[in-house]
This record gives C-alpha cells, sequence and structure tokens, in this order.
C-alpha cells in the first residue's frame, strides 16, 4: 500500500551525494532500479534523473518494519529513504559517479508500487522503437534518453542566454495563423466561429518574425514550435522545434559573425568542444560540384571529379550521349576499393538506381596496374588513361562514374559518396565538421507546376549584381542565403529578405503570382512594407536535429520527449483518433466515408 511523504524533504538527488557527505543524514527519494537480498542484507539501487545510488537494508540494525519494506521492494517501485551516507563496505564501483558511498537506510516508505515493466528501464536499450514509444512514458526513465533531454535543456537556456547578450528580444509568435500555401502542406484546424474557414498552423514563423522587424524591435529570437503535413520519412516529424531569428540593418556578414559566436558558446559550454572561427564558408555551386551536395560532409574526401572533357568524343555511348543532352560525367574515388567483389558494386549500382541513375560505370585498378571496367573495350587505351589520370587512379583504387544531367549526376554520386563512407566507417563520428553554404540558386524550375518556384521562400533577397537576370535568366540568379551544416546534416538556414517593392513585385511576378494572388496570400506584409521597412535578415536551426548531432543519437526521436513516428501517429497516446459527432457539428464538419471503387 502506497505510504506518505508527509514530514520528509528530498535533501539530495541521487548523484549529487558523494564522499563529502559521509556522515551526514539525507532523505533520497526516486525509483528503484533494482534489487538484491543476501539475506539479512538488501541492497537497492536507486535512480532518479541524476543517477544510480546504493542503499543498504541489515536486518541488525534496521527497524522490522522497515527491513520488510525492503524486502518487497521490486523494480521501478517509487521510494523515499532516509539514511546516512557510509563510505562503502564493498568493493567500489567505478562505473557509478556515487560509487563510493552507500546510504545505510534507517526509514523507508514505499511511495508507489510498480507493474513489471514490459522491457528493462536501462541505457541502450535493445528493445524495438515501437514498444518503447508506446510506452514513452517508461522510455524516458532511461538514463541515456535522460541525460539527451537534460543537454537539450541545458542549450535552450544558453541560447536564451548568449542572444540576450547579443541584443536578441525574446517574443512569440501566434500559432493559429493564415494559410499561404507555398511549400509544403499545412496543417488546417477549422473555425467554429467562422464557419467554413480554417487558420493553418505555422510552418515557420516567417511572415511574423519580418513584420516585427518593420515594427523595428531590431533583433528578435524565439524557440519556436512548428508544424508540416510532409509526406511518410523515417527520421521527420510533423511538429518540430526551430531556434528562430530575425535581425534588422544587416547583411550576410553580420548574420553569419553572431551565429558563429552562438554556436562557440553553446557547443563550448553544452558539450565541452572548441569551435575555430571564423567557420569555412563554401558557394552552393563549389558544394555541388566537389561533393554532389548543398549539405556536404567534409570529414572525408572522395570529393566529385568532372571528367566530361576528358571522354568527350571517347566510344562509350553512354559518356557521349548524357554530354550531348547538356549533362556531364564525373566519377569518385574508392581508393583502395579495387579488389571489392562485383556482388558489392552490383549492390553499388542498384544503390545508385535509386537516386536516379541508370546504371553506374565502374574502372577497378588492379595491384598490377591493369584496369577491370564495365566500359573499357569502348575506349582506347589513351582514352582510359586519360580517365585514370583525371580520376588520379593509383592500383588498388575503384572508380565509378555517373553520366546524366547534373542533377542527377549530383544526387547519385553524391549519395553514393555517403553510401561508401558510411560502409568502410571512413569518418570520426566524434568529429565535428561546421561549414557555411552560401550564394544558392534563388529559383529552381518545378516540372510539375510548370513554373520557376522558389528555392527557400519567395522573400529571399537576389544577390545585386544578378537582379538583371531576373527577366532574362531567372535560374541563373543567386540568392543572399546561406546554410550552416554540420557533418553532412543543415542545421539550420536563412537569408537577406527582400525589404524593396519593386523587387518584391518582380520576385512574385517571376514566381508566376499575379499582384491579386500575391495580395491575396501575403497582403498584411504587403502593407507593412509600405510604412517603412529596414533592411533585415534572419535564420533558423532545426532545434531537434542540432540536439541529435550534439548527443550522437541515431535519430531526432530520441531528443523529443513525446515523438510521433513516420506516419505522424503517436503510438503512446493514438493520436490522431476519431472525435465526438457533437464536435464535427460544432465546426460544420462532415465526414464522407470513401467508396471502395
Amino acid at each position: 500500500m502506497a505510504e506518505s511523504m508527509k514530514g520528509l524533504h528530498r535533501t539530495h538527488r541521487c548523484a549529487e551525494l558523494g564522499t563529502a557527505q559521509v556522515g551526514e543524514t539525507v532523505t533520497v527519494m526516486g525509483w528503484v532500479q533494482k534489487s538484491r537480498n543476501k539475506g539479512g542484507i538488501i541492497f537497492v539501487d536507486l535512480r532518479d534523473r541524476s543517477g544510480i545510488l546504493q542503499l543498504i537494508f541489515e536486518e541488525a540494525d534496521c527497524r522490522a518494519d522497515n527491513f520488510q519494506k525492503a524486502e518487497k521492494l521490486r523494480s521501478e517501485f517509487v521510494v523515499a529513504a532516509v539514511g546516512k551516507v557510509e563510505k562503502r563496505s564493498g568493493a567500489v564501483n567505478a562505473n557509478l559517479a556515487t560509487g563510493e558511498i552507500e546510504i545505510r537506510v534507517s526509514e523507508v516508505r514505499i511511495l508507489s508500487e510498480a507493474q513489471t515493466p514490459p522491457f528493462p528501464i536501462e541505457a541502450d536499450s535493445r528493445t524495438k522503437e515501437e514498444m518503447r514509444l508506446k510506452y514513452r512514458f517508461l522510455d524516458l526513465r532511461r538514463p541515456d534518453i535522460q541525460s539527451k533531454l537534460m543537454l537539450r535543456s541545458q542549450v535552450a537556456t544558453k541560447v536564451r542566454a548568449v542572444l540576450a547578450e547579443e541584443g536578441f528580444l525574446e517574443i512569440e509568435t501566434p500559432i493559429l495563423i493564415k494559410s499561404t500555401p507555398e511549400g509544403a502542406r499545412d496543417y488546417l484546424v477549422p473555425s467554429r466561429v467562422h464557419q467554413g474557414k480554417f487558420y493553418a498552423l505555422p510552418q515557420s514563423p516567417q511572415l511574423f518574425k519580418q513584420l516585427l522587424m518593420c515594427s523595428g524591435y531590431d533583433r528578435y529570437f524565439q524557440i519556436a514550435k512548428c508544424f508540416r503535413d510532409e509526406d511518410l520519412r523515417a527520421d521527420r516529424q510533423p511538429e518540430f522545434t526551430q531556434i528562430d531569428m530575425e535581425m534588422s540593418f544587416v547583411d550576410v556578414d553580420d548574420v553569419i559573425a553572431v551565429n558563429e559566436r552562438l554556436l562557440q558558446k553553446v557547443f563550448k559550454d553544452a558539450i565541452g568542444l572548441e569551435i575555430e572561427l571564423p567557420l569555412p564558408r563554401m558557394t552552393w555551386q563549389e558544394a555541388m560540384d566537389r561533393f554532389g551536395s548543398d549539405k556536404p560532409d567534409t570529414r572525408f574526401g572522395m570529393e566529385l571529379n568532372d571528367v566530361s572533357e576528358v571522354v568527350r568524343g571517347c566510344g562509350f555511348g553512354v559518356f557521349t550521349g548524357a554530354l550531348e543532352k547538356g549533362g556531364s560525367v564525373r566519377g569518385i574515388n574508392a581508393k583502395g576499393q579495387g579488389q571489392m567483389p562485383r556482388k558489392k558494386i552490383d549492390a553499388l549500382v542498384e544503390f545508385a538506381k535509386g537516386y536516379g541513375a541508370k546504371g553506374l560505370a565502374y574502372a577497378a585498378v588492379q595491384p598490377d596496374g591493369s584496369v577491370k571496367s564495365s566500359f573499357a573495350k569502348f575506349m582506347t587505351e589513351e582514352q582510359m588513361k586519360a580517365l585514370l589520370d583525371a580520376m588520379e587512379a593509383e592500383p588498388g583504387d575503384l572508380l565509378l562514374f555517373a553520366a546524366d544531367q547534373n542533377k542527377v549526376v549530383w544526387d547519385v554520386l553524391g549519395s553514393l559518396r555517403l553510401e561508401i563512407a558510411k560502409n568502410l566507417e571512413l569518418f570520426d563520428k566524434n568529429q565535428f565538421r561546421f561549414l557555411w553554404v552560401t550564394e544558392f540558386p534563388l529559383l529552381e524550375w518545378s516540372e510539375e507546376q510548370g513554373r520557376f518556384v522558389a528555392m527557400h521562400h519567395p522573400f529571399t533577397m537576389p544577390m545585386e549584381e544578378d537582379l538583371d537576370k531576373l527577366d532574362s535568366d531567372p535560374g541563373a540568379v543567386r540568392a543572399k542565403a546561406y546554410d550552416i551544416v554540420l557533418n553532412g546534416t543543415e542545421l539550420g538556414g536563412g537569408s537577406v529578405r527582400i525589404f524593396q517593392a519593386d523587387v518584391q513585385e518582380k520576385m512574385f511576378e517571376v514566381l508566376g503570382f499575379t499582384k491579386e494572388q500575391a495580395k491575396e496570400r501575403f497582403g498584411f506584409l504587403l502593407d507593412a512594407f509600405q510604412y517603412g521597412v529596414p533592411p533585415h535578415a534572419g535564420l533558423a536551426y532545426g532545434f531537434d536535429r542540432l540536439m541529435m548531432l550534439m548527443t550522437g543519437a541515431d535519430s531526432i526521436r530520441e531528443v523529443i520527449a513525446f515523438p510521433k513516428v513516420k506516419d505522424a501517429s503517436d503510438l503512446m497516446t493514438n493520436a490522431p483518433d476519431v472525435v465526438d459527432q457533437v464536435q464535427l457539428e460544432e465546426l460544420g464538419i462532415e465526414i464522407t466515408a470513401e467508396e471502395e471503387e
């Protein structure tokens, strides 16, 4: 039967105790990790968020009722214990922060009994994730999950402190907003009062933070909840958190400088990592040409090599055909992998097809310098030698080539490069390599919509020297946009915003919006711009991604307290779920069953 903690006051968390407290009488509370009855003496490991502490009950010097209660203790019982801190009578446990001490208990109270949990509450659980998420309230007790969420709290606190020092104001923006369907799908919320009309949940605070700049707040930030109804992917969440900011009277270098100082201080204080400033920068074009990715992992080499001119006019139709259609031929050199079995090479070919490749050409340089290749018979010795030289090939190397339109070639080789590096463990998981990627294309062509769409959003400023291309060559216009990348993951991104009415009108025109459509979607922002708007720019970090990388977690679900699975459902609460008919009637909503064909 559960007891009250009346009259007791916790003096310490478990791992706050050490040899400095030997001789003191303390009160601790927590969950039983395990209990060991040695006959006349019982050892209990007590756990709270700080760690584990050993309690000892000896029948000879313990009140009978207390010893009887100790005999009942099972895993996950919640208890309060009063006792004296002593040096361990047995061997010191070097694996515990409290491994040199134990508490000789004089009083114990069972505050709550527990059923046997469906899986062990321990670090590095091997339990299937579906089971862990169904019982997330138990999974959250595991020490490794708790340490990640505690670090997340520390980072949020540090971010707030650093940005306050930098002159930022924390201002909350609305959650119920107007839908502006440009980008990912919105989550919609029906209005009871205005039937037939809907709010949207924000994909980001973008428009409101720009309005705050119009309102003179100069520097804004927010740790903001955002929502996107995106297609299913294993490591995406329908609701996620951003560290969001906007600044007035700044340009690219100002935003980057503030954020480098923020990253330096947060990483140093949170995980002891020294970041040397300034961080390296690379243009989008260079990143794509060298790594096939706009978020390159620079912890290892194996860079892309454009060999289009070397193979132009050769006898291999796959290469020449791609070049005739305006594409390119590029390759990567997997050093020392020339003896890779054909089965593994075939697996890489299938992997490449998943990224749009029609196939993959390869050449394996043997230890004696001879070449085994899928296309050697189509090339002369001189052509093959020129190709090997261009790839800086040595005996024992494996060369892999893709030939297609640039976007396909970049996707294929960029992904292949990462897959090989992962399989061969070419990078140090404990290394942190930051990179700014700058000068993104302003626009990208959408085959689906038959028009240019904004690569970031419609308020991104073109680079001044490219403004004249908005009419003549929109696809060549570069944006004053920048991403911060860490170990091949985009941590955050931002841009300088358009603040001139004529440039904004031109942008909407290029995107295919009529003046009426622009007014309908973004009228409140455009109205604000008529009353004096400062030059402004901003950036937003994916807080969940940041914490995943800082903690070394394999998934963002490990650093979110109550995550959803890849179909956007919550296994613990069974959300989303049906609602009462009365609620639907109040909203003027009727559910129509879809007829089977």
